[in-house]
């Protein structure tokens, strides 16, 4: 239908000012993994354009809070993003992303396996029109396999992934970790492909299909796990915070709350003992290597804590620091988010949204010296740059009319 669509390799910038300029990212998903990929992207410069249903869109435009009716998580995870609401049930819909296709360098999907194919969108179908895509399949098992076709959940990829099984206190219930770690870490992972896909890309000029799983994301943090079990057939269990092979190496009790120490080596060991007056443990010949202490925590902590639970936490930290010990108290949120450290490196900022005004944002972790990450808009409104995307691609006045009717039409009264 549209003509004049521009082709990818046309719009190379003469000088890049982020890493990604010029890349152009298609995302169908939603929730978290491939949304909190894209926004890597994002910010590494990509101009990314998230697909989503008229009727409501991605669901996490519905997780509150909310401010004056729009989702504070939202305006977060989908930063530097333009929304395009197309209907994918409509055959105009399917028509109108069939041509972003042809003109994107990267697509990153979350939906079930086979969703897409049904759709005439697969990867086979879309690398034939477009042979340079690179193609992301985000999903909770992996394209294949006995699971491929159940419902992935983070929680379930940290269950069956065996995080769930070390996580949480000995002897408690099953804990899963604090943060949805395969959703994001997973989400990581699908960047990290998709820049090496470009790569290769330059190199081959042929775009590929990268297959990401939540539930391979997180057996992927199983180092010492592995270690353990491939070297000696032993299973490791919950250890609340404490490492799994060196001691001290875990959170220690003060008198008004907890901090965090990692006195693993033999100078910080010296150093942890003396700084708090625990010669004695020195001169034990049990207590001399990391794993023997391991061994013997449950002697080891109760008499560090009988020292550390009459000092501060302010107290420990700062006699354990000044005898070079690695050791920081435990912060809430609050405490996080108007950290000094974070504050003087600039790590927070400010993104402009189009109701809410202003939104801070947490930072960008890879600082570029030469291209650092883009700083751009809050997560847009729902299909805001559906107009100007469509005619970007050269559709007339009347067919995105037509479109955004269509929309419209099947979008909740």
């Amino acid at each position: 239908m549209a003509s004049g669509a521009p082709d990818t390799q046309d719009r190379r910038p003469e000088a890049a000012t982020t890493p990604l300029d010029g890349i152009r990212v298609l995302e169908i998903g939603a929730y978290m993994a491939a949304p909190f990929a894209t926004m890597q992207l994002a910010d590494l410069g990509a101009e990314v354009i998230k697909i989503e249903n008229p009727e409501g869109g991605d669901p996490v435009r519905g997780t509150g809070p909310h401010l004056d009716g729009h989702s504070s998580p939202f305006a977060r995870l989908n930063r530097n993003k333009r929304s395009v609401a197309l209907d994918l049930k409509s055959d105009d819909g399917i028509a109108a992303l069939r041509e972003l296709i042809g003109t994107a360098d990267v697509l990153v999907q979350n939906l079930r396996p086979g969703a897409l194919d049904r759709l005439g969108l697969g990867y086979d179908a879309v690398s034939a029109l477009n042979p340079r895509l690179i193609y992301v399949s985000v999903s909770g098992w992996g394209q294949d396999g006995p699971l491929a076709a159940l419902p992935g959940l983070d929680i379930m990829a940290q269950a069956r992934g065996g995080l769930m099984s070390i996580t949480g206190a000995e002897g408690g219930e099953p804990a899963k970790v604090g943060v949805p770690i395969c959703d994001l870490t997973c989400g990581l992972y699908a960047a990290l492909g998709t820049v090496s896909a470009l790569r290769a890309r330059d190199l081959t000029g042929e775009g590929q299909h990268l297959d990401v799983s939540l539930y391979e994301s997180g057996v992927s943090y199983a180092i010492w796990e592995a270690g353990k079990y491939f070297a000696t057939g032993e299973v490791g269990g919950p250890l609340g915070s404490a490492h799994q092979t060196s001691a001290p190496y875990q959170a220690i009790r003060t008198a008004d709350g907890w901090c965090t120490v990692g006195a693993v080596s033999p100078k910080t060991w010296q150093g942890f003992c003396t700084a708090l007056g625990l010669t004695e443990l020195l001169d034990d010949p049990g207590y001399t290597e990391p794993g023997d202490r391991h061994a013997r925590r449950a002697e080891l902590i109760p008499a560090i804590e009988a020292v550390t639970t009459g000092m501060t936490t302010d107290e420990v930290v700062t006699a354990l620091q000044a005898a070079g010990v690695p050791c920081v108290p435990i912060n809430r949120y609050d405490e996080v988010f108007t950290d000094d450290h974070l504050r003087s490196r600039d790590f927070f900022w400010q993104a402009e949204h189009p109701v809410l005004g202003t939104v801070e944002q947490l930072g960008s972790p890879m600082r570029l010296g030469g291209t650092p990450p883009r700083r751009g808009p809050a997560g847009p409104l729902l299909g805001a740059d559906t107009t100007d995307v469509l005619r970007e691609l050269g559709y007339p006045r009347q067919a995105i009319d037509r479109l955004i009717a269509e929309g419209a039409a099947g979008a909740p009264g």
